[in-house]
């Protein structure tokens, strides 16, 4: 479980504020973006604090051409980001599965509300979980972090660009509308080895480089702009040497890296909270603000005798499934409790070890999950009165 320890001075801070101080605190020097509720005041807060360290703060004309901006920030040498919330991450798409594919690393924020369409812009709700992971077209990595606090939004967001410079790929960094707009009294982590953490520059001779070459890790060195490596960027499919191919074994190979590059690094990656799991008789798995009920709801359960505990991911894709089935493997009940109709339970009962139960608790109503809500079904799900 991955997680970062120090002290700064202790602040009130907004969740989305959060965000984007620590995307600066990790080295942000360029964000491009367009302002959607509840996401703006990250874009705000980026308006003031990037200039003061010489960065550059864009405001595009949609959300389409402030994603290719931030590909082409991050294609010029710099860490790059841009935030939205849900109709514009649609919008997104397109050129975020070209970041996922010519593997550019960039941090892309989705603030969750309510939808479909335009929905409840000032509303919470998760239901961005599934296209977070499937939103663009093909088979392609991706890695989805979930905090669930302010501190962590401030902590995330800045091992997102850690995970996004080390395998040259985007992560995206996910959270409800709910904490975006909390206001919490948080000690700052220290995030310096975030900061110090950037992709992998070619070296060598430029006649020998190839883009596409994965290392052991199945990271390919980026070419820096200036240094003299010849590179052709195209968002079809390509050999080692970057230029579009239709061969089967060369398309096998891209494919194979690609995918496995995040699966590799897992150790890297997964990050999760578990709560009082190891002899719990009914798991809540919970994300986000529902997450923070959920842990209110296991402590009062726990008090009234009830065996529960929380399995919260922090990163959300790919989902930590072997830490999942060893925190639950005593459970006779697993109960996802979202903000939506129903998605994060299709991949729990897809990854449970087989005997568990899984009972979904949803709203979609623009309402959080409250703690009574989860008592409620834990009871009803056991037996109890």
């Amino acid at each position: 479980m991955n997680s970062m320890t120090g002290q700064a001075n202790t602040v009130n801070l907004q969740g989305n504020k959060a965000c984007a101080l620590g995307a600066v605190a990790a080295g942000c020097r360029f964000f491009a973006g367009y302002p959607i509720t509840p996401s703006s005041e990250i874009a705000e807060n980026l308006a003031k604090e990037l200039p003061a360290v010489g960065g550059v703060f864009l405001q595009m004309e949609d959300e389409i051409a402030s994603m290719a901006a931030t590909l082409g920030a991050s294609m010029g040498g710099i860490k790059a980001m841009t935030a939205t919330s849900g109709p514009g991450f649609s919008l997104k798409q397109e050129n975020l599965g070209y970041g996922m594919g010519a593997e550019i690393p960039c941090v892309v924020v989705n603030v969750m509300r309510g939808g479909p369409s335009t929905g409840l812009p000032t509303r919470p709700a998760q239901g961005d979980i599934m296209q977070t992971r499937w939103g663009t077209h093909g088979d392609h990595p991706v890695i989805v972090l979930a905090p669930g606090s302010v501190e962590e939004i401030y902590q995330q967001t800045a091992r997102a660009f850690a995970l996004s410079e080390k395998l040259r790929t985007p992560v995206i960094v996910l959270f409800d509308e709910s904490l975006g707009h909390l206001v919490e009294t948080v000690a700052l982590p220290d995030v310096a080895d975030y900061e110090k953490t950037v992709r992998k520059w070619a070296t060598g001779k430029p006649e020998d480089y190839k883009p596409y070459h994965g290392d052991a890790d199945g990271v390919p060195p980026m070419a820096r702009p200036g240094d003299g490596f010849r590179v052709h960027t195209s968002g079809l499919t390509v050999a080692e040497n970057g230029f579009p191919t239709q061969k089967p074994h060369e398309v096998d190979a891209l494919m194979k890296r690609l995918l496995g590059k995040v699966a590799l690094n897992n150790d890297l990656i997964e990050s999760f909270e578990a709560v009082e799991c190891k002899d719990a008789e009914v798991v809540i798995v919970a994300l986000g603000v529902v997450g923070r009920a959920a842990r209110k709801a296991v402590k009062e359960l726990r008090e009234a005798g009830i065996k529960a505990g929380l399995f919260r991911p922090v990163t959300l894709w790919p989902f930590p499934t072997e830490s999942f089935r060893k925190q639950t493997a005593k459970a006779r009940h697993i109960i996802v409790a979202e903000m939506n109709a129903g998605q994060l339970i299709h991949e729990i009962a897809e990854v449970k070890t087989g005997k568990q139960k899984v009972t979904g608790l949803n709203r979609y109503d623009g309402v959080p999950i409250s703690p009574v809500d989860i008592k409620k079904t834990v009871k009803e799900v056991l037996g109890h009165e």
